[in-house]
């Protein structure tokens, strides 16, 4: 994930939509329930926005991520919060964390199975005895009938994007190409991006997190404290090192 610059710079504008109070509200709600300690690591935070508002909560957040360019926007909003350029799955923290999070499928973002279970070593190796690891992801479903092979333009802000997708059966991953169109002085100047995001089962996912000692896996339908179902599109786990 490390780069995105285009990204970085339209991701703010293309994620209007996302109810970040809810989420942490959401993310909040299940860590009060897990730990009564406030240090907390945003894996893969992005622009910062949730990390901003985890710190609002009371956390003592420190925000991660393998983009530079996202970090530079991250760092605007808040000076209050340390910023660190990693790779997920290379988590190196100077004190263990009472709390890891990693949200809007930030996991999905890894390229397979083997760096699934690097990032879940890692949050295991970082956390503090009985710490919370929670994350959210996309589901199969989501990538094959959601995503798939659909194509979704937005015109937001000064940002004009063309966003296709293409599945591949193989590893129930999306391939997501962006056309960008940024507005500057009554012209478009163009720039792009290409990445992918996998999925992988409940099953799976919860077999990944007990090989790198994590227990009492708690997975919900996202956003809710419901059970997860066949329609699904995300999930939301949350496990404990033993």
């Amino acid at each position: 994930m490390a780069g995105y610059s285009d990204f970085a710079e339209a991701y703010d504008a293309l994620t209007f939509n996302v109810p970040y109070d809810e989420i942490a509200n959401y993310y909040t709600e299940i860590l009060c329930r897990m730990t009564n300690g406030k240090r907390l690591l945003d894996m893969g935070c992005g622009t910062g926005s949730l990390s901003v508002r985890m710190k609002n909560r009371g956390f003592d957040v420190v925000g991660q991520d393998a983009s530079s360019e996202m970090l530079m926007f991250a760092a605007e909003k808040s000076s209050e919060i340390l910023w660190i350029c990693q790779n997920m799955e290379e988590t190196e923290l100077a004190e263990p964390s009472d709390a890891i999070i990693s949200t809007l499928d930030s996991v999905n973002h890894l390229s397979d199975k083997a760096a699934w279970q690097r990032c879940f070593n890692k949050a295991a190796e970082n956390l503090r005895s009985g710490g919370a690891f929670v994350f959210d992801v996309n589901t199969i479903r989501k990538h094959r009938d959601i995503l798939g092979e659909n194509t979704f333009v937005y015109d937001v802000d000064g940002v004009y994007c063309v966003w296709q997708n293409s599945f591949d059966s193989k590893d129930n991953g999306v391939n997501i190409e962006l056309d960008l169109f940024f507005e500057e002085d009554g012209a478009y100047i163009r720039g792009g991006e290409s990445f992918r995001e996998v999925a992988f089962s409940e099953r799976e996912i919860c077999e990944m997190l007990n090989a790198a000692s994590f227990e009492t896996i708690q997975v919900y339908d996202y956003l809710t404290f419901g059970a997860p179902s066949e329609h699904s599109e995300k999930l939301l786990f949350a496990a404990r090192k033993k």
